[in-house]
């Protein structure tokens, strides 16, 4: 049994609880240690391990080094240059800042520091110590300006850590996650990372946007950068910029996913909601996003200090930063629209892509959406006269007029058109089985879901309806009482203006107690006291909450769905063109309701492939 009495514990003890909180794994060691080279000013880091970064981890910058006398000090619990004062503590802007890592990590391993701050090679020194007694020992080491960490036998003091180390391929994949969000965050410094005496990584400084843009495909992969918009938002205090995945260039795992706060990698429940809100209308089921996004804020908006690792981050302005984030992305993906982008097949996410893109300008006139389908017969083949005319010069015929007889084997393309003249979804030819628009473009053939494509086009009519009216409530005949907890009703009454432009009327009626007055019209005779609950719990976590507008449109797609298009309902070729030009007008018309693609593009490249052509 242990001493009642309190006393304080051991330096070599205390350093190893720290170290308990801060050192993890060997990636954990390295995320530290890449933080101080950064902070130090560093253009250059060489990182070079030995046995998954256990038996050897060894990281040289070219920072501002470590002066001499200050050597046995950073070997110290909380010695840090970074903060002197609170006001520092509240607006951190270095990377590392709680003095506490080289110490934790050298009391579970073999650790030697070599530093020199001068451009004097001779000038250097070196400090050395081990877990067993923490003792300090420098000695002169020639070394260039700057500083290299070396950490050998990881964990060798305590057994019962080293038992919970993966095998050698995990905990190198652990690392190079780590390298990878650093020289994600600094395109600017220059990474190398070598594993056995083999290079992995040789990235070299990226300034200029073009530098960058290879610097994030190099890391992420070509096909990300191919199948990805690049966004950059200002607003007030905060900016935001990135890249995020196109809806169609979804993973089964959330592991393409990188948020920097003021350069730092970060894992927030705040940001992943509003990125979840973003995608809530494009993306499939059990998929998820794929994203490199940067957020600028001022550092005294930031508390960086909430989490030993420093993973997490809390915002003084919770509510402005969701908005501002959910509003960009949301914005960002409604704007794509056939032909932003070349359309590939590419096999990453389990099917062919649809080849969205980023909308650089406003969506041009075209025919209205309420028109029904079956009256569209007489508006012109493609919805405009310079289409009608591209159309005919592309066929050789009047426009497309073969009415709901037309085929594909009547019409004789032109190879003169310019591209210019053909819209980014082309012009149909034909229906296949009454369910997919065979259509062909400048690249090739179209493929469309016809069905799918017209729920998005009534869907987001319907929305736009919706918006336009606001959200129609309606009092209860009978005030519905819902027992809920002292915050919620405390978040109720604080937000009862915010409430109420959800459509959402509650009263308090004591300390513990809230009274359902009003509800939408569209949501009367559905679950109204989960439907408070789940919204009051959203505003305790992120201080808004988009549930009403989710069940609202859920039953919008629902109506969208089934007054869609049906599959064996014959089109004419008019018919067909007009659901092709509503597509390139209609926000993230790339994708149906439910977050399945509408459309798909086979390049005459591809084409040929199917058929051994060139070979």
């Amino acid at each position: 049994m242990p001493s009642s009495r309190i006393q304080r514990l051991a330096t070599r003890l205390a350093n190893q609880i720290a170290a308990g909180e801060v050192v993890e794994r060997p990636a954990s060691v390295l995320k530290e240690a890449l933080e101080n080279s950064l902070d130090a000013g560093a253009a250059r880091i060489d990182v070079e391990l030995e046995g998954g970064g256990v038996q050897l981890m060894r990281i040289r910058d070219d920072g501002a080094g470590i002066a001499p006398e200050d050597l046995p000090l950073a070997l110290a619990r909380h010695a840090t240059s970074k903060i002197t004062s609170i006001e520092d503590l509240e607006a951190v802007g270095t990377l590392g800042f709680r003095g506490e890592a080289l110490a934790s990590i050298a009391s579970v391993s073999r650790l030697s520091l070599t530093s020199n701050p001068t451009d004097v090679a001779s000038g250097g020194m070196t400090a050395t110590t081990e877990g067993r007694d923490m003792t300090v020992s420098v000695v002169p080491a020639p070394h260039p300006r700057g500083t290299t960490l070396e950490i050998r036998d990881l964990f060798y003091n305590t057994p019962a850590r080293r038992k919970f180390l993966r095998t050698e391929k995990t905990e190198l994949g652990h690392i190079e996650e780590v390298f990878k969000r650093q020289a994600l965050a600094r395109s600017d410094v220059a990474f190398s990372l070598r594993h056995n005496g083999r290079v992995l990584h040789n990235l070299a400084p990226a300034i200029d946007p073009a530098a960058r843009e290879r610097r994030v495909s190099m890391v992420c992969g070509a096909t990300f950068m191919e199948q990805s918009l690049a966004l950059s938002r200002e607003g007030g205090p905060i900016a935001l910029y990135g890249w995020v995945g196109f809806p169609t260039f979804s993973r089964s795992q959330a592991d393409l996913q990188y948020f920097f706060v003021n350069g730092r990698v970060i894992r927030d429940k705040l940001v992943t909601h509003a990125i979840k809100q973003a995608y809530r209308d494009v993306l499939f089921h059990g998929r998820h996003p794929a994203y490199v996004l940067f957020l600028e804020v001022d550092p005294a908006v930031v508390d960086v200090n909430v989490h030993p690792t420093k993973h997490e981050v809390r915002f003084r302005e919770g509510r402005e930063v969701h908005s501002f984030i959910f509003s960009t992305l949301h914005r960002g993906l409604a704007e794509l629209r056939p032909g932003d982008a070349t359309a590939v097949d590419h096999t990453s996410n389990g099917g062919p892509d649809t080849g969205m893109g980023w909308a650089a300008t406003p969506q041009q006139p075209g025919m209205a959406l309420g028109v029904p389908m079956a009256d569209r017969g007489q508006l012109g083949s493609v919805g405009s006269a310079a289409h009608a005319q591209a159309l005919q010069r592309l066929y050789g015929g009047p426009g497309s007029g073969s009415g709901a007889g037309g085929t594909a084997g009547q019409v004789q393309p032109n190879e003169a058109v310019s591209e210019i003249d053909v819209p980014p979804l082309g012009f149909a030819l034909a229906q296949l089985q009454g369910v997919y628009i065979l259509a062909e473009n400048v690249s090739g053939l179209v493929l469309v879901d016809m069905h799918a494509a017209h729920e998005r086009i009534t869907y987001e009519r319907l929305k736009r309806m919706r918006d336009e009216t606001g959200i129609k409530t309606q009092p209860l005949l009978v005030p519905q009482a819902v027992a809920v907890s002292a915050r919620e009703v405390a978040v109720a009454v604080e937000m009862a203006d915010a409430l109420r432009a959800l459509g959402l009327v509650l009263d308090a009626t004591g300390d513990e107690q809230l009274l359902i007055r009003e509800l939408p019209i569209a949501l009367m005779g559905g679950g109204a006291e989960a439907l408070v609950r789940d919204v009051l719990s959203d505003l305790l976590a992120y201080g808004t909450s988009d549930r009403v507008a989710a069940h609202e449109d859920e039953l919008l797609s629902t109506m969208a769905c089934h007054g869609s298009v049906r599959a064996n309902r014959r089109l004419t070729l008019p018919e067909m063109n007009a659901l092709l030009r509503d597509m390139e007008m209609t926000e993230r018309s790339g994708q149906c309701n439910h977050g399945r693609p509408t459309w798909v593009q086979l390049g005459m490249s591809d084409l040929d492939k199917l058929f051994l052509r060139g070979r």
